[in-house]
C-alpha cells in the first residue's frame, strides 16, 4: 500500500468574527514583540497570536474564552492601541486525534505529512502530538501492515515527529522542497479526514495556547479548514513544503482557523531532507 506524501494534521476550522481592537490611540513606538509578551503573560487558554501583514499583532480567541477573560486580554493590550487586533473564532483550539484511515498507532488515526530522507534511510514527518501517543505506526486500522517506529517527537513547544519506514514494500513518493510561507500566500492542506482543502496564510510566528493544555510557538496560521484525524498532514503551495497540521478550531462545513508547525524547523531538527 502506498502512503501519500501529504496527508494533513488533525485540525479544525472556524469562521471568525472581528472584535473591536483596544480603543486607546496607536502607540507611537509599537512593538509587536511587546504586545505578544503582554498576551502571553495573560495566560489565557484558547488564544493564538502573531504578526499580521501590516506589522501589528493579530490575536484570535476561541469559544472557550469567557467574557471576563476577553476583558482581561483587552486590558492587557490596551496600551498598544490599534496595533493589536482581537478576533473571535468559532470552535475550540486544540490538537485533534481520531480513529479512521490514514496512519494508525496507539488507538489513534493521524495523517502523514512529508516524506524525508537521511543517509539513505527514509522517514516521514507528522505532528508531535501524534508521535507522543504511538511508538509504532501502521497503514490500516487493524494495524496489520507495518510502517515503522516513531524515532523522534516534540510536543508541546513544537509539534513535529519523525517516523521511519521499516516496511520496504511501501512506496514513499516525493516532489517537494522546503520553503518559508508568507502572509497572504494561497496554500493547500491534505488530511486523512477531509482530503484536500485550500485557504490563505493569515499570520506567522504564532503562539497558540490550546484549550485543555499545551502551548506551541512559531506556528503558521491559516483559513484552511480541518477536522479530527487531519493532524500531521501537509500544508503546501505547489511543490513548496510549508507546514505540518497542528491544530485549530471549527470544521469543513463552517470553515475555520488552523495552525501549522513550519516544516523547515522540523527538518533542521532531525537533519532530514524533504524530497
Amino acid at each position: 500500500m502506498a502512503i501519500a506524501t501529504a496527508i494533513t494534521s488533525a485540525l479544525l476550522t472556524a469562521g471568525t468574527v472581528g472584535l473591536p481592537a483596544a480603543q486607546a490611540a496607536p502607540h507611537t513606538a509599537f512593538k509587536a514583540a511587546d504586545a505578544a509578551a503582554a498576551v502571553d503573560a495573560a495566560n489565557i487558554g484558547g488564544t493564538a497570536w502573531g504578526k499580521d501583514a501590516k506589522g501589528g499583532l493579530r490575536v484570535t480567541v476561541d469559544s472557550t474564552v469567557s467574557a471576563a477573560e476577553l476583558a482581561k486580554l483587552k486590558n492587557a493590550t490596551a496600551k498598544f492601541g490599534s496595533g493589536v487586533t482581537i478576533e473571535r473564532a468559532t470552535g475550540v483550539f486544540k490538537p485533534l486525534l481520531s480513529s479512521g484511515d490514514a496512519i494508525y498507532g496507539g488507538g489513534y488515526r493521524c495523517s502523514l505529512g512529508f516524506n524525508v530522507v537521511k543517509g539513505g534511510t527514509y522517514y516521514f514527518l507528522t505532528a508531535g502530538h501524534c508521535g507522543d501517543v504511538a511508538n509504532t505506526w501502521y497503514t490500516n486500522s487493524s494495524q496489520t501492515t507495518l510502517i515503522g517506529p516513531t524515532t523522534g517527537s516534540s510536543f508541546p513547544g513544537n509539534d513535529y515527529a519523525l517516523v521511519r519506514y521499516d516496511n520496504t514494500s511501501l512506496s514513499h513518493p516525493g516532489g517537494f522542497t522546503v520553503a518559508d510561507p508568507f502572509v497572504g500566500e494561497s496554500v493547500t492542506r491534505r488530511g486523512s479526514t477531509t482530503g484536500t482543502k485550500t485557504g490563505q496564510v493569515t499570520a506567522l510566528n504564532v503562539t497558540v495556547h490550546y484549550s485543555g493544555g499545551g502551548t506551541v510557538r512559531g506556528m503558521i496560521q491559516t483559513t484552511v479548514c480541518a477536522e479530527p484525524g487531519d493532524s500531521g498532514g501537509a500544508l503546501y503551495d505547489g511543490t513548496k513544503a510549508l507546514g505540518i497540521t497542528s491544530g485549530g478550531s471549527g470544521n469543513c462545513s463552517v470553515g475555520g482557523t488552523t495552525f501549522y508547525q513550519p516544516v523547515r524547523e522540523a527538518a533542521d531538527k532531525y537533519g532530514v531532507t524533504v524530497y
